[in-house]
């Protein structure tokens, strides 16, 4: 395999990056004006709308791209085109049928979830459901055709359509929640409405990115018809067959995710229940809104990089297990880790130093302070969620498909022992939440990393992978809080002092960076 060829997910993987960072701040950026104009009953009930939404997504499609993206990538590898367009045409089907389920499930069971689940004291919320059921069949859709041409090795497919899919949902989402809020203004769902009318701003996202998608395939059809006609391979796996070993590799990547979202309710079932056990009710929901804004939505930016890279891995790794390469398996492992430290822990230093006056711009309504600490003591959950997704494709790759999904299972058992524990025994309220989501991901990469060293004998250089950015995010991070405190005092404006700090914190860490990539001492 040239160097070019191995550097190639890299450079797709980077790209699929910075659109998941620019989708994850837009998303961020329009929620502000979202909230202002359907308000703090209208928000409620979106996003009670958005967890029913999630939970079905997660169940029906969450795990198309990636089963997709693998199976398409060994058949391109044997130059099996025919049978890589009757992988498309069974994981249309399949998604079709899982897709179109859940979506039917949450517009006719919309009253039902409303009046008997939550009790009917969320009035009006089978309003925004019945809107966000037809985008479960969307993403469904869209899911296999993205990871069509990820196992191709083209990540920018995917990455144009979720920016564009992400800016549609933004116009519309506040465009549409003000006008069902005029609209309905004398309906004793108003808020309903307006939650609905930011909702279509999801459906119609997708649709767009459907829409794009299809063009793109539609364009790419020609080529992909030359290549089956020269593809003199007979297939002998029949369509129930391909359907059957879909469906085999998305369950344990939707349990694998399942796992991850459960540990999140069981948290805050958890951290509720407890608190009002030892009396202590006055903060639940706002420790907790300030935990899902102050801490979840900001860990969650870099987070996104590691999603991206490991999507741009997993088709590479495919064609290289099916190869039997290993040494390119081994090259690939270590060079996505590398890109994913690259970002990860200057991230995990940069929220540790500045966390606080970040959270004291975007969410002022929060408490900075408390906020702030959580970013001190939960912050390295980027590095460990890195770690553990890269690994976890991984093993995904070289058809260990079950493993990620055992390993999340322990994790989350000695999870919910650890934060009961520290809820119910000490004094650490929210923070013991803070720690359990931190800590989650570290015994998932710990089991992941000993599974690779039996099954392909790697092991990770750990010098190579964390000592640069580590040594620069240091000196950054040392730079950005002098720099932070020392224009905060002589101003006494947050706005300013940030900005000083991100500029010091991009010479200082780009700078040390590059000096010790020069030097060369810890290739």
């Amino acid at each position: 395999m040239s160097e070019s060829n191995k550097r190639n997910f890299i450079v797709h993987g980077s790209i699929l990056a910075i659109a998941g960072i620019l989708v994850r701040i837009i998303g961020m950026l329009y929620r502000i004006p979202v909230v202002n104009i359907i308000g703090s009953e209208g928000n409620g009930i979106y996003g009670a709308a958005f967890n029913i939404y999630n939970i079905m997504l997660v169940l029906s499609s969450y795990g198309l791209p990636m089963a997709v993206s693998k199976l398409v990538s060994a058949r391109f590898t044997k130059k099996r085109y025919k049978s890589a367009a009757k992988v498309l045409r069974c994981s249309l089907m399949v998604a079709v049928c899982t897709g179109g389920i859940a979506a039917l499930l949450v517009f006719f069971g919309a009253s039902f979830i409303e009046n008997v689940i939550y009790g009917g004291g969320l009035p009006g919320l089978a309003i925004p459901l019945r809107i966000l059921a037809p985008t479960i069949f969307l993403v469904a859709i869209l899911g296999v055709i993205r990871g069509f041409f990820q196992g191709q090795s083209t990540m920018i497919p995917t990455a144009v359509s979720q920016i564009l899919e992400q800016i549609v949902n933004a116009i519309v989402s506040i465009a549409a929640g003000y006008g069902m809020m005029k609209a309905f203004a004398s309906s004793p769902d108003v808020a309903a409405y307006g939650a609905a009318g930011s909702t279509l701003g999801t459906a119609m996202g997708a649709l767009t990115a459907v829409l794009f998608m299809g063009f793109l395939y539609a364009v790419y059809t020609p080529t992909f018809n030359r290549l089956k006609r020269k593809d003199r391979h007979t297939e002998n796996q029949s369509t129930g067959q391909i359907c059957k070993i879909i469906i085999y590799t998305m369950i344990p990547i939707i349990l694998g995710q399942t796992f991850y979202q459960i540990s999140a309710l069981i948290d805050d079932v958890m951290f509720s229940n407890i608190m009002v056990g030892r009396d202590i009710t006055k903060s639940i929901s706002m420790d907790l809104g300030n935990f899902s804004s102050s801490y979840s939505l900001l860990i969650g930016i870099p987070q996104g990089v590691a999603s991206a890279m490991s999507a741009s891995m997993l088709p590479s790794v495919v064609a290289s297990f099916t190869d039997r390469d290993y040494d390119s398996i081994y090259d690939k492992i270590t060079k996505t880790l590398k890109t994913n430290m690259f970002i990860a822990v200057p991230s995990f230093v940069g929220l540790f130093v500045i966390g606080q006056p970040i959270i004291k711009l975007l969410f002022s309504r929060y408490n900075s302070a408390q906020g702030g600490m959580m970013l001190k003591i939960g912050a390295i959950a980027v590095v460990f969620y890195t770690l553990s997704t890269v690994t976890s494709t991984a093993l995904q790759g070289i058809d260990r498909v079950n493993v990620p999904m055992i390993h999340s299972s322990i994790s989350l058992a000695v999870h919910i022992v650890l934060v009961f524990v520290l809820l119910k025994f000490s004094a650490l309220g929210i923070y013991a939440v803070v720690i359990g989501n931190a800590t989650f991901p570290i015994l998932i990469f710990i089991l992941n990393l000993r599974t690779l060293y039996q099954e392909i004998d790697y092991t990770m250089p750990y010098i190579s992978v964390f000592a640069k950015p580590g040594i620069s995010a240091l000196i950054m991070g040392v730079f950005t809080w002098l720099s932070y405190k020392g224009m905060y005092t002589l101003t006494s404006s947050n706005v300013l002092a940030l900005v000083i700090a991100f500029m010091v914190a991009l010479i200082t860490y780009f700078g040390s960076y590059y000096a010790l990539t020069k030097m060369r001492v810890f290739e």
